[in-house]
């Protein structure tokens, strides 16, 4: 059941996704509402203008995030934007998860309340002021290489975003490693997925139409991040989950959504 959306023309959603995402946001710094772009269109805000050729993709959906308490408040924002409810996926899901509807462009957008759950649990919101429109890119990474059958799209947005930033032991337009890393020595099954992208990331470099200088700096950045993580010191409960290794499945089978 999709429930009403705005009646004002003047609040339609934009024909540009990207400009779209920048209106959205835009709209909740004004009104003061907690919103934060995550997903592939959040590393397109943080990536250079035009993006490298070879890291191109397209983008179908709009993805966010909100801290808990504040999801009727957004929903009714959304709504206010000429987006259509999904009413009966945002009641089964109160408090975790919410879809709604652009159907004049056939686009969905999908906003995570309090976290991000997929194959793995990433704490999105632990550090929602971080960064003005986004998730900080830590976590943002983490939201790609947690994905345990990863596609090249995903694979695309894992290297634009490396290509774009260093990787040291801060957030300031950086991949802060240190903080991926001890999410992961808190987390064996986190971090068994990260170090299978990684591995992943890294033979992949050849498939893409990227200059060798950018092979040169991907390769090493994905270097120095899983040195971040390798190093980081690992909790009593990750050493008992490795000595299980991959006999046990360490990840969730994604929820999905038509």
């Amino acid at each position: 059941m999709t429930g009403e959306r705005s009646a004002d023309p003047a609040d339609e959603p934009l024909d540009d996704i990207v400009d779209e995402a920048r209106r959205i946001l835009a709209r909740a710094a004004a009104r003061s509402v907690p919103l934060k772009l995550v997903g592939g269109l959040a590393i397109r805000l943080h990536s250079m203008e035009p993006p490298r050729g070879g890291l191109v993709r397209e983008f179908k959906d709009i993805d966010l995030a909100t801290p808990r308490k504040r999801d009727r408040e957004v929903a009714s924002f959304i709504v206010s934007l000429g987006y259509s409810s999904d009413d009966t996926f945002n009641a089964m899901n109160a408090g975790r998860r919410a879809l709604f509807y652009d159907v004049s462009h056939k686009r969905q957008l999908d906003i995570f309340v309090g976290g991000f759950e997929m194959c793995h649990a990433v704490p999105i919101v632990d550090r929602f002021e971080v960064d003005s429109e986004t998730v900080p890119l830590a976590e943002l990474l983490l939201t790609k290489l947690q994905i345990v059958e990863l596609n090249e799209k995903d694979l695309r947005d894992i290297l634009a975003l490396l290509v774009e930033h260093e990787v040291g032991d801060h957030d300031a337009e950086t991949v802060n490693a240190a903080y991926v890393g001890k999410l992961c020595a808190e987390d064996w099954g986190l971090w068994r997925t990260c170090k299978m992208n990684i591995e992943r990331a890294r033979t992949g470099l050849e498939h893409f139409d990227l200059s060798g200088e950018d092979r040169r700096v991907l390769a090493q950045r994905l270097d120095s991040l899983w040195s971040g993580i390798e190093t980081a010191p690992k909790s009593r409960s990750w050493k008992m989950r490795d000595r299980i290794g991959d006999r046990l499945r360490w990840y969730q089978e994604p929820e999905e959504i038509d």
